[in-house]
């Protein structure tokens, strides 16, 4: 029996978002410290497994309750679920006649939740990889992003952009085009313009994360839909200058100019605060690590951020203070 095991990394924002869903441009990277596993193998009926990151056995009532204010009601099944009738109805909608064969299919998630690394996409991209070898079926490299995409905002109701999504099959560093004029319509799916970036321009990078401070990523993105539909001023001039912060930052990663870079990214985080009410466990993180000498901003909606540091003393500083307040302090394999 073939057993099938497809990855998907998390994703690092480093410059740009929330820009994505607004026709904006974002630099984005994935890391591969944090990971999703599907497995998908023959078996005589169609099969979605329960992981442990889909318990439904507590301690107690507060342990139940303290699970779903960190994690939310829903696990990995309902995504997978999702997935394997998203890649159904584009193989039926472009005429693709899939053999009848039956799977069972499982995932395994290392990627912290609800902190802005994109765990749920990750999930979805690595089904679908499952699912493209099982059926022997391809799909371009542009348009899957856009597919998972759909099967998040249709299947699920859940809003976002295009950004986790590309990073995550483009893997390394990527950036991306979604201004309405590079935007093109391909099998029926909106895909913008992605540039691939070699990862030798990668400067030293940090990741923090904590468990005690995350926030639903759709919470994030439906509030800030509601104030740019509204025409509010504000949001609709950010998104524009989100966008320009992106195109410098890519100029400042191809120049290796770190020092502008650290500045791009501080940016950022301001005119994303300038927008927005941040929980001010999320705040903290930023003004401990800046205190220590990075740079900082959030790596997705809140509850992780990324930066730069310009020398191994201020990476020892670093960890050490965000450690203090609970944070884990990682360097990003690449």
């Amino acid at each position: 029996m073939e057993i099938i095991r497809r990855l998907a990394y998390a994703r690092v924002g480093l410059a740009g978002n929330p820009s994505d869903g607004y026709h904006g441009k974002t630099l984005s990277m994935i890391v591969r410290n944090y990971w999703a596993e599907v497995t998908l193998y023959e078996w005589d009926r169609l099969e979605i497994v329960a992981s442990r990151n889909d318990m439904s056995i507590f301690q107690s009532i507060a342990d139940l309750a303290g699970d779903v204010r960190l994690h939310g009601y829903y696990g990995g099944v309902r995504l997978i679920k999702a997935t394997i009738k998203g890649f159904y109805d584009y193989c039926t909608k472009i005429g693709i006649k899939l053999k009848t064969d039956n799977f069972s299919i499982r995932y395994e998630t290392n990627i912290p939740r609800q902190v802005g690394l994109a765990g749920s996409s990750a999930i979805i991209v690595a089904t679908f990889r499952c699912l493209l070898d099982f059926y022997g079926v391809e799909i371009p490299k542009n348009v899957l992003p856009s597919l998972v995409l759909s099967v998040e905002r249709d299947e699920l109701g859940i809003m976002a952009g295009l950004q986790d999504r590309v990073a995550q099959v483009y893997e390394g560093m990527t950036f991306m085009n979604f201004s309405l004029e590079s935007m093109r319509t391909i099998d029926g799916f909106s895909c913008g313009e992605y540039e691939p970036i070699p990862l030798e321009f990668v400067p030293p990078l940090y990741i923090a994360c904590s468990a005690d401070a995350g926030e639903p990523t759709e919470r994030f993105h439906n509030n800030l839909r509601a104030k740019y539909d509204a025409g509010d001023d504000l949001v609709v001039n950010a998104m524009k200058e989100f966008a320009q912060i992106a195109q410098d930052a890519k100029s400042a990663i191809y120049q290796r100019n770190y020092d502008e870079l650290a500045r791009l990214m501080n940016a950022n985080f301001d005119l994303r605060h300038s927008i927005c009410r941040l929980p001010k466990e999320h705040v903290k993180m930023i003004e401990v690590a800046r205190a220590s000498g990075a740079s900082a901003k959030f790596a997705g909606s809140g509850g992780a951020i990324v930066g730069t540091y310009p020398d191994e003393e201020t990476y020892k500083q670093l960890k050490n203070s965000l450690s203090a307040i609970g944070c884990e302090v990682v360097k990003p394999m690449l």
